[in-house]
């Protein structure tokens, strides 16, 4: 039976949800406040926007309850609130969701972790829950360790979703505490390429450190262009088309990825590139200089998958809504531009 809310109570419990979600994102995403102030603010706001929309959408049956209809003015009573809802209908998994943000930004690490546990059961193969879930087992501890579990919950997030980033970050500190610094930096270095500069050098930092305790050579920063460019020899020119009937679905402020893979292997890129998705045709050059991983060059294979992708949020992970072309395969001595048109929207 479905059932509704006035519009000015169906408001204001999305006003306090969006407001519990800023609350807890001022916990958790402390860090980048410091690093990137403006990239943590607009993250908060969108994910704030996204809760409201989420209640405004849908709705809550604790309209049901008389004594319920005043918005909650704290993040207790809001706590409170979702407690009773759960209570009464447990099968929500972003209230279980939000509910464990909560306790997490109150310091309830086991509230948390139980509360993910719940959440778990009901999508037990979401990456992003995975991830989490696992952070929270972690600080429900009083070493701040990732137990047995937790790292089983972030290999499912990767076998899921390979970059995910933040499966992938936290999988190697855990294998840091492991002491396992080799399996730590293969954990970490596929993310040089897709996060930002600034913070690819500390990445790269932890990554170096890790190799150190694990008897490896450091890996070298990223070299100038230029010096790319004459390292990396002719490399494989890429011309990116747009088909006509997506041009009124490019979003505003876009990126385009070009990227080669292995022809029949994994999703990692051997190469890859960024770019502003303003004007099409693009034309780029892909070589040694542009790969992701230093166990493995483009120039090391006979042939390569070459595909392009439009992102609106700007994320290298595929995303649902994005704009991409079918995978061509070609050999990587051809001196012929490839030519890749994105046709298709991701779904």
């Amino acid at each position: 039976m479905a059932v509704t809310m006035g519009s000015g109570s169906t408001l204001a419990f999305a006003v306090a949800g969006a407001a519990l979600v800023l609350i807890v994102l001022g916990y958790a995403l402390h860090p980048l406040w410091r690093a990137r102030p403006r990239l943590g603010i607009g993250l908060a706001a969108s994910l704030a926007l996204a809760t409201a929309a989420l209640y405004l959408g849908l709705g809550t049956p604790r309209a049901l309850k008389p004594e319920q209809r005043r918005a909650p003015q704290t993040l207790a009573e809001a706590v409170t609130q979702l407690e009773s809802e759960l209570q009464r209908d447990p099968n929500q998994i972003e209230g279980w969701r939000l509910l464990a943000s909560a306790y997490t930004a109150q310091g309830l690490a086991v509230k948390a972790r139980d509360a993910y546990a719940r959440a778990l059961k009901l999508a037990p193969d979401n990456p992003d829950l995975l991830a989490e879930a696992a952070e929270a087992r972690a600080l429900a501890t009083r070493e701040r360790r990732f137990d047995e579990e937790a790292m089983r919950m972030l290999e499912h997030a990767l076998q899921q979703q390979p970059m995910h980033q933040r499966a992938r970050w936290f999988l190697g500190i855990a294998q840091r505490q492991g002491e396992r610094p080799a399996d730590a930096a293969k954990t970490w270095e596929p993310l040089l390429a897709v996060v930002q500069p600034g913070t690819a050098a500390g990445l790269l930092e932890q990554i170096n450190g890790a190799r150190k305790d694990a008897g490896l050579e450091p890996l070298s920063p990223p070299a100038p262009a230029s010096a790319d460019a004459a390292a990396a020899g002719p490399g494989l020119k890429v011309r990116v088309e747009l088909a006509p009937a997506l041009k009124a679905r490019l979003p505003a402020g876009a990126s385009v990825f070009v990227l080669a893979r292995q022809d029949g292997g994994p999703p990692m890129p051997v190469a890859v590139e960024k770019h502003p998705a303003g004007s099409f045709p693009l034309e780029v050059t892909l070589d040694d200089g542009d790969s992701p991983m230093p166990t493995m060059k483009l120039s090391q294979l006979p042939k390569v998958q070459v595909l392009a992708r439009v992102s609106a949020s700007g994320n290298a992970i595929p995303q649902q809504g994005d704009l991409a072309s079918a995978p061509q395969t070609v050999a990587t001595g051809g001196a012929d531009t490839v030519v890749v048109t994105i046709d298709r929207v991701v779904e």
